[in-house]
């Protein structure tokens, strides 16, 4: 069997086998014909938790004759937590591939709204490759403000191996850090549904009121935080008479 580095695309496919739609190499391929050697591909996970910080990840793959030989990649959503694993380890592993991660916390999330943030932490993971890009491909409809040509595709993590390489990454390295976040904070429940605002973690929001990792500008936790100061300011009211 070839090793990883040589045929990462044949070991995916081997090992996983899911009969979906596969990510192409079309448009890496089209824009290395136009002399652009780094083409780092962009994507994000955690956009639309209630808590935790936002990830983004940058692929590169450096070996403009890289093959993808019975490839099954997909977009990180619509793979279970095993099969994205998976992919994880070959994809971090392999010698063709470069990957950077940028974090922004929920503090700063807060501060400049999830969409600034997820921009900029796309920046940051750029800023962790090597070798400066010479073209962005950004998954959605979005561009950021770094001199660099870009070019934005309407859900590339699906369409684009580069992308849907990124979005696995990023969604990993996030369910890992929300698993840790788990430890500290165990009656929220972040190690089965991340922060995303499932019934369950509504029903321990409510319970419990928010914690220091949730995001206070999002609106079912300021809801949350405006009930808690009334209840502490009812019973303020109450202890003085």
């Amino acid at each position: 069997m070839p090793r990883p580095h040589a045929r990462a695309g044949l070991l995916l496919g081997q090992r996983a086998g899911y009969n979906i739609t596969m990510a192409t190499l079309k448009e890496e391929r089209k824009l290395w014909k136009k002399g652009y050697k780094m083409v780092v591909c962009l994507d994000e996970a955690g956009r639309g938790p209630l808590a935790g910080p936002v990830v983004a990840a940058a692929v590169a793959i450096l070996n403009t004759k890289y093959k993808i030989l019975n490839t099954k990649l997909r977009d990180s959503k619509k793979l279970s937590a095993k099969k994205r694993e998976q992919f994880y380890e070959i994809l971090t592993k392999n010698q063709s591939i470069k990957w950077g991660i940028g974090k922004v916390s929920e503090k700063v999330i807060d501060k400049i709204n999830i969409l600034e943030a997820t921009k900029l932490a796309m920046i940051r993971a750029i800023a962790k490759l090597k070798e400066k890009p010479d073209f962005l491909i950004l998954d959605g409809n979005m561009k950021i403000n770094l001199p660099i040509p870009q070019k934005s595709i309407i859900k590339a993590d699906e369409k684009v191996f580069s992308c849907a390489a990124a979005s696995i990454i990023a969604k990993v390295t996030r369910d890992r850090i929300m698993g840790r976040y788990h430890k500290k904070y165990s009656r929220y429940g972040f190690d089965k549904h991340k922060g995303y605002p499932t019934k369950e973690h509504i029903k321990m929001l409510k319970k419990y009121k928010p914690c220091r990792i949730h995001r206070r500008s999002f609106g079912p936790v300021l809801k949350n935080l405006k009930l808690k100061a009334q209840s502490v300011k009812l019973k303020r009211k109450t202890k003085n008479y």
